[in-house]
């Protein structure tokens, strides 16, 4: 069994003395785990880094079968990033999460392309923690978690939603919230679509979409705890 692509680095840990098992993410088939051989040399090791692009080759004798990988560079992200601390934690936060959801050798190409867009945004602006916010919620949509902040679930308006029900995901209006306003997530309106933004909204907003990955993707999941690095991201965030 062969087949060639390029691939998005998400993890890479150890194999035996000399050797790398690596997850990708793929245009065409999705999240794909593998040996590389000779992974911890001097050669490979700096190519085997979290967001770097690959030409990857990759064989097995059965489909079913880890396989291993012949790897060749495309680009680096990491070294790009690697004196911005904040732009680090967020490469890490998001190869960390694709690696943790996504489901092995199957196509979610919605979400290969927002990601490795929100990859290359990292190294060119600042102004990257709103894609972040954004790219979070439709990670959640395409995991089948979806907000829906369409209308107020509540009295059907369109106007002044400023709330999101924990226990639908749909949106709230403030007339709509009533006295259960504090028992409600946040609804900022950069994830309505709003141009404007601020910190404290993107927080807010972090603040929802975390809530539903921790308590409806990773429960789904079998109850795993979310990556440190989305945690070490928020941390950096806050400051």
């Amino acid at each position: 069994m062969e087949w060639r692509d390029q691939g998005t680095v998400l993890t890479v840990r150890r194999h035996g003395e000399t050797s790398a098992i690596i997850d990708v993410l793929t245009p065409e088939r999705g999240r794909y785990t593998g040996v590389v051989r000779g992974g911890t040399s001097r050669k490979l090791a700096p190519i085997l880094q979290p967001g770097a692009e690959l030409s990857l080759t990759w064989r097995a004798r059965l489909e079913q079968h880890m396989g291993a990988f012949t790897v060749e560079p495309i680009r680096t992200r990491a070294a790009l990033v690697m004196d911005d601390r904040l732009a680090l934690a967020g490469l890490n936060a998001i190869t960390a999460l694709l690696a943790f959801c996504l489901p092995e050798r199957e196509p979610h190409k919605p979400i290969y392309s927002t990601s490795i867009s929100l990859l290359d945004l990292l190294s060119m602006t600042d102004a990257w923690p709103l894609a972040y916010l954004r790219w979070e919620a439709n990670l959640l949509e395409e995991m089948g978690f979806g907000m829906d902040l369409r209308r107020c679930a509540v009295t059907g308006s369109r106007d002044d939603l400023i709330y999101v029900s924990p226990k639908s995901a749909r949106a709230v209006s403030r007339a709509g919230a009533g006295e259960w306003a504090s028992r409600l997530l946040p609804l900022p309106q950069c994830l309505l679509g709003q141009s404007s933004v601020t910190d404290e909204e993107i927080m807010q907003g972090l603040e929802t979409t975390g809530y539903f990955l921790k308590n409806r993707l990773a429960v789904a999941l079998g109850d795993r705890d979310l990556p440190a690095a989305r945690q070490r991201l928020i941390d950096l965030l806050k400051r």
